[in-house]
């Protein structure tokens, strides 16, 4: 499938050619297994291969591409196995952060969630996946930011990029819309400054997309 994109300017640095690549294997113009070909990239964004390759190193540390003797780069498949060792992680750490958060959570903070939610609405009617994907993702981190634990915001973006590939692949299989609505819990939760129910609608949310990714939901 050939990008509409315009060639990127020399200035571009390679987050931004990350994050470009990035959305075209979420928006699955590449799929899993197909091959993602250096020299294609370079013409489409009219850069170098140094950029290209620097770009494409970030995503295999990642875990969104894999690099095969021979073979080139390929967009990476996530297994049930990886699927399975994720959800219940991250479960863990978005009850903690909510739980935390509550208590801790300002007005500030309430009406920039509320933003992110608007946000995403917008992007799930224009069936922007990828619009969609970031806001939902900084809906996330607002919360383990209003947490104030260093430590717990480390190790949730650590684990970042590979959650990111699996409400991907979870989104593929759900409604935008019920996706935009399951975040409309949380954010009630926090604004009642309720620490235990905080942490309950964190943890089932996160625990509902990973029976859907897993296959398993009602």
């Amino acid at each position: 499938m050939t990008h509409p994109d315009r060639p990127l300017s020399r200035s571009m640095l390679r987050e931004q050619l990350k994050e470009k690549i990035l959305q075209r294997i979420v928006d699955r113009e590449y799929e899993p297994g197909e091959r993602v070909v250096e020299s294609r990239l370079m013409k489409e964004y009219g850069v170098s291969q140094a950029p290209i390759r620097e770009a494409l190193r970030d995503l295999e540390a990642m875990r969104f591409v894999e690099s095969q003797p021979h073979r080139g780069v390929r967009v990476r498949l996530i297994s049930q196995k990886e699927m399975g060792e994720m959800y219940p992680v991250r479960a863990a750490l978005e009850e903690v952060a909510g739980r935390t958060a509550a208590s801790l959570i300002t007005d500030e903070t309430l009406g920039l969630l509320e933003g992110e939610i608007d946000a995403m609405r917008s992007a799930a009617a224009q069936g922007d996946l990828h619009g969609q994907l970031v806001h939902d993702a900084r809906f996330h981190e607002l919360i383990f930011e209003a947490a104030e634990n260093s430590l717990l915001l480390e190790v949730w973006r650590s684990l970042h990029a590979e959650i990111r590939a699996l409400i991907t692949y979870t989104r593929l299989r759900t409604d935008l819309s019920t996706i935009v609505d399951s975040h409309l819990p949380i954010l009630q939760a926090l604004r009642l400054r309720d620490p235990g129910l905080a942490g309950k609608e964190m943890r089932d949310h996160i625990e509902h997309f990973g029976s859907l990714a897993m296959g398993d939901a009602d």
